[in-house]
């Protein structure tokens, strides 16, 4: 458990030292990727989404691959194609972008609903069928996807059913005056070269692998799993809640808690664990009367959330 904890926390280490001064982000997306699930920052350009996600794909010694998703991407870039092979005399499957460890998928809501689908049917699956042959997807899998939630002209924005596949949200927000202080001295002049060429690889696919095993074995009381029921369906019932959180979104938050609580050294998890992960993990999944709205639809869920945690009796402290 200690072995597993100083792994996790080289590469928050690693990670934060680029993305300065969200620290609890980092953590928290780390914490994501030990829970075996997959992450979506969504936030307004220029706040360091694709530099958390090249941050991290840095500091873990996997594959990695980043696809700009664009409305003419086509699913066979993501998924690949078989191409006949006039010397073999038969079709020749070659890998689309997403067969990688971690996958950056930047800006996906630019891309068609078709193209969307194709990688989030592969974040599910954890292997891509083209022509009736399935091909398996390396493990670890990982997809850190980002989209812009201001901008929405000429996008495609996420629908329920497919966010619900990303076991976390994260907002990276704008930085404290200190540390944009600190980013302009150190970037401004353009000679302070790129910080991310200073993040060195601390843990393996093995070692990643290991975390999300050790991770599903943290133990989880009846009753703290009774807790998390009970927030969840809390949501269902909530009146500025349209559509509450599902039985696969409980099965999330449970996991990322296992996770947390990996983190910070314990081999149980606590209530703790599980608030401060009901914002990230069931916001992006609830829907709000302000629906067509992300920016206000997330502000109403996380409110909403704010008052379930408040409300429900605490289990398995």
């Amino acid at each position: 458990m200690e072995g597993a904890r100083r792994t996790a926390t080289a590469v928050v280490d690693q990670v934060r030292a680029v993305v300065r001064g969200k620290d609890e982000v980092v953590r928290t997306a780390v914490t994501t990727l030990v829970a075996g699930g997959h992450l979506l920052l969504e936030d307004v350009p220029g706040v360091g989404k694709t530099v958390l996600a090249s941050a991290l794909a840095r500091a873990v010694d996997l594959s990695v691959r980043r696809i700009q998703f664009t409305p003419d991407l086509l699913p066979s870039d993501v998924t690949g194609v078989s191409i006949w092979d006039p010397g073999e005399r038969r079709f020749t499957f070659t890998p689309g972008a997403v067969f990688a460890g971690l996958v950056v998928a930047d800006e996906i809501n630019r891309a068609s609903p078709k193209t969307q689908s194709a990688l989030l049917e592969c974040m599910a699956e954890g292997h891509v069928t083209v022509d009736g042959t399935t091909h398996a997807l390396p493990s670890p899998f990982f997809v850190v996807a980002t989209q812009n939630p201001a901008d929405m002209e000429g996008t495609y924005p996420l629908p329920e059913a497919q966010r619900d596949r990303f076991s976390v949200r994260l907002s990276v927000g704008y930085p404290a005056p200190e540390e944009e202080v600190a980013l302009l001295l150190a970037r401004g002049g353009g000679a302070g070269g790129d910080p991310l060429d200073a993040v060195r690889a601390v843990a393996s696919a093995e070692d990643v692998r290991r975390l999300v095993h050790l991770s599903a074995r943290v133990h989880a009381s009846p009753e703290l799993v009774r807790y998390v029921v009970d927030l969840v369906g809390a949501t269902r019932r909530h009146p500025s809640v349209v559509l509450g959180a599902s039985p696969r979104a409980a099965l999330h938050l449970l996991r990322t808690a296992r996770a947390r609580a990996l983190l910070a050294g314990r081999p149980h998890v606590l209530p703790d664990d599980v608030q401060a992960l009901c914002a990230p993990v069931l916001a992006h999944r609830l829907v709000t009367a302000d629906r067509g709205d992300l920016l206000a639809d997330e502000r109403a869920a996380r409110a909403a959330l704010s008052d379930v945690v408040a409300r429900t009796p605490v289990r398995g402290g």
